[in-house]
């Protein structure tokens, strides 16, 4: 299927690796031309010259923090100045900590509600001017299965990421008169850096291996097995895309099966 992205201006945001990695690389080899973004330069640096060698296009990079909002809209406009427009914003960002209600005090949840709430905002209000000279102009905010079912240990993630669907499903609606489309990927247990990172804090708390706490996600996942970035990636992507030009509001779980709520 040809997704008519040849070209496309796009910023993926905290994608030096993981999700955000997989679909900037992913959105290069289907032509678009792509900005990418994390704290660590070198890293940032690295993916992008693996991304350009495999695709043969460009690959811009944006080193910064976007929980920091001025940091956040110079990451955009600079993105906008190097791509000379911009057509798409994947805003992903890393997750809250694990941890109960207990675990965390009241900077803990600012900490996390600027993260992963209020970045996306800023993010989304800083590039929508941009986004609005465009003709193929996209929106996709990263999320979490979280939104549809808590996810246990994730005290943070559950009530936080529920909000940035709010948005996204609002956003949406608001923008859908200015032909601006805007959605969300809802990514279940992916095998990337964060998910090894909560298996070893589960492990942890309940005294197991890191491998047992695959085996009992898995075990709880319709297909059996935990997802891959590349996997994500595809789904992400034609979101983006033109092919997918008359979707919009949508919150589609990339997850395995694994959220049992009908809607």
């Amino acid at each position: 299927m040809e997704l008519g992205l040849k070209g496309a201006k796009v910023l993926v945001t905290a994608s030096s690796d993981g999700l955000g990695a997989a679909t900037a690389r992913q959105f290069s080899l289907e032509g678009a031309i792509v900005v990418i973004n994390s704290r660590n330069l070198e890293k940032l640096q690295n993916t992008a010259s693996e991304i350009s060698a495999e695709s043969g296009n460009p690959v811009f990079t944006q080193a910064g923090d976007i929980s920091d909002p001025e940091i956040a809209k110079r990451v955009v406009t600079r993105a906008y100045e190097s791509l000379h427009g911009l057509d798409i914003l994947v805003t992903n960002a890393g997750g809250p900590p694990s941890g109960s209600f207990n675990d965390f005090d009241l900077s803990d949840w600012q900490s996390a509600t600027n993260l992963t709430f209020l970045s996306t905002v800023n993010l989304i209000q800083s590039a929508l001017p941009h986004l609005r000279k465009s003709k193929r102009a996209s929106i996709l905010t990263v999320t979490s299965i979280s939104v549809k079912e808590p996810v246990d240990n994730l005290i943070l993630s559950n009530a936080i990421r529920p909000a940035v669907m709010g948005l996204t499903k609002s956003l949406s609606r608001e923008l859908g008169t200015e032909g601006i489309r805007v959605n969300s990927i809802l990514p279940g247990m992916t095998d990337t850096e964060r998910i090894r990172y909560l298996f070893e804090a589960r492990a942890e708390k309940n005294n197991t291996s890191v491998e047992e706490e695959e085996n009992n996600a898995s075990a709880n996942i319709p297909l059996r097995r935990i997802g891959t970035p590349q996997e994500f990636a595809n789904a992400a992507v034609f979101l983006c895309s033109p092919a997918a030009g008359y979707i919009t509001g949508v919150a589609l779980p990339v997850d395995g099966g694994v959220i049992r709520a009908t809607l």
